[in-house]
């Protein structure tokens, strides 16, 4: 039979019947007892997970942040998924059980599971164009046609996110003050989405502009990616219809789920949206394990001692200040949780990096990069001229401030000598002019021009890249070149290192987080056409 033909067949089977209950229960029960089995292979669970495979881990002192892995998550989420792991069941049915139980949980009227934050932003983008009718929703990102095409986004809360509401195929409108909000509200409004700066008191806060989008029957959507969750819920008593969160951070849930909470109607669209159905969601799916393990840590949030929690956090601080308190110039500022964004106790270390011959900078490039590695802040000092890191205990385990304590202590305290100032080589090469450079990218090439302006070493000028026109400067040191040209996120922000030989240049650059690339360029020689000018003495007489 083929495998369309049995699946066709099997759909007209009744759930509950299309395995005997006997069986059913034997498997259930088996499962639940069945011994792991440990891959063959150079992967190898357990402690050194990540070295057996020749990566080392980092000890987490910067806080929730993605690319380090967000979150521990809870001993009762992992106990949750691995249970919902051995087991099947239907995917509406669970959501339906999980989102009755969340809105008993956080007193909101209704909750749903997603694959991370910004995919909860996505799905009530979608739930908010669509309206949960499937013929819309297929239509997606095509949007011609719909009447709902727009989000409003207000100045405080414009961020790298919106890309997972602009791929519902929306128009974004930015807007600056509550008279620009006021005027982009229409009939094609889709929703409101505020995070950030509009989520505290101000002239465009949550409430001032709920009290104006309400009345128009338009939702608001609140990204509480960062936040730890409150009960009840303080965006949704100001006026947000929806609230998403990011499970895997604060409330240490699954990396890979967000929690999204408000109104059944507009979150049964959302859920529609999303995997398992076919539509613009069925690309961020989310298990059965990352459903119930989200649910777990809401379960364990609710009922969990926030002031033990937050005690230990402070005491884990305080023995790493004492720890380096007693080396030359040293001072640390100890801060209190507070706030409910990014909640955490924290430590900034602060030196004179004259007498310590150590920079901040180098201090957390010697952290990252010897064993243990440690990750942590580059810190904001008061007093002028002095170095410092900070140090963010939520993602902290037990013990690791001992770790981390005595490794700083090292660090700070080892002899060095005063750094020796030396002359920067002299430049090798005049490289004023236009320059016409491909950019190797992974998987394509593309072509950007730099017009560069040379003062000795010094370099200044303009980089021209595929969709920006943006300032560079940079320096020559013999016929080695580096040149800054950065861009405000989400733009990329391109840090050039190459070598001039004659009219040609190649190199390397790093974009961030978008991983590096190589160039190469030659210098354009080709003179400008020299065209007399001549200035009209009157008014055109023609097209």
């Amino acid at each position: 039979m083929k495998r369309r033909e049995l699946i066709k067949g099997l759909t007209f089977l009744p759930l509950a019947g299309a395995i005997a209950g006997s069986t059913e229960t034997a498997m259930g029960a088996a499962n639940e007892f069945i011994t792991p089995v440990l891959p063959d292979g150079p992967l190898t669970p357990g402690p050194q997970i990540f070295q057996s495979i020749g990566v080392e881990p980092v000890i987490n002192c910067r806080g929730t942040f993605t690319i380090i892995g967000g979150s521990i998550e809870l001993p009762e989420v992992r106990a949750a998924m691995d249970s919902a792991s051995r087991h099947f069941v239907q995917m509406d049915e669970l959501a339906d059980a999980v989102g009755k139980r969340l809105a008993e949980l956080t007193g909101a009227k209704w909750g749903m599971v997603t694959a991370g934050c910004a995919a909860a932003l996505k799905m009530a983008t979608a739930a908010c164009v669509a309206g949960g009718n499937p013929e819309k929703l297929h239509q997606i990102p095509d949007l011609s046609g719909l009447d709902k095409t727009e989000v409003i986004i207000p100045a405080g809360s414009f961020s790298a996110y919106d890309f997972a509401i602009q791929n519902i195929g929306v128009k974004i409108i930015r807007v600056e003050t509550i008279e620009e909000l006021k005027d982009a509200l229409g009939p094609k409004t889709a929703m409101i989405k505020l995070s950030g700066g509009n989520l505290v008191p101000g002239p465009m806060s949550l409430e001032v502009i709920a009290a104006i989008a309400k009345p128009l029957n338009i939702p608001i959507l609140a990204d509480a990616a960062a936040e730890i969750l409150t009960i009840p819920n303080v965006h949704l008593k100001n006026g947000a219809t929806m609230v998403a969160y990011s499970g895997g951070k604060a409330i240490c849930g699954p990396q890979c789920a967000g929690l999204l909470l408000g109104p059944k109607n507009i979150l049964m669209s959302a859920w529609q949206a999303s995997s398992p159905h076919h539509g613009p969601g069925r690309d961020n799916k989310v298990g059965r394990e990352e459903t119930l393990g989200m649910l777990a840590a809401v379960e364990t949030w609710v009922k969990m001692d926030h002031a033990a929690r937050e005690k230990n956090w402070m005491t884990w601080v305080n023995a790493i200040a004492k720890r380096v308190s007693g080396i030359e110039s040293i001072k640390t500022t100890i801060r209190e949780p507070e706030g409910i964004n990014n909640r955490s106790a924290s430590l900034s270390i602060s030196w004179d990096p004259e007498k310590l011959h150590l920079s901040s900078a180098e201090l957390i490039q010697e952290l990252i990069s010897s064993k243990p590695r440690i990750t942590v802040g580059g810190g904001r000092s008061t007093d002028p001229g002095m170095a410092s890191i900070s140090i963010n205990a939520s993602q902290m385990q037990p013990g690791q401030d001992k770790i981390v304590g005595d490794k700083i202590f090292e660090l700070l305290s080892k002899k060095r000598s005063p750094k020796v100032e030396t002359a920067m080589k002299a430049p090798g090469s005049k490289i004023g002019g236009r320059w016409d450079l491909e950019i190797d990218y992974f998987s394509s090439k593309s072509d950007h021009i730099l017009y560069l302006e040379q003062d000795g070493n010094w370099l200044k000028g303009i980089h021209k890249t595929d969709f920006s026109v943006r300032e560079i400067s940079g320096s020559i040191e013999g016929n080695e070149v580096k040149f800054l040209s950065p861009g405000r996120r989400p733009a990329v922000s391109y840090t050039f290192a190459g070598t001039i030989s004659g009219d040609t240049i190649t190199g390397k650059i790093d974009m961030g987080e978008f991983l590096p690339a190589n160039f190469s360029g030659k210098k354009n020689t080709k003179d400008p056409d020299r065209i007399p000018i001549v200035f009209p003495e009157g008014r055109p007489m023609g097209n």
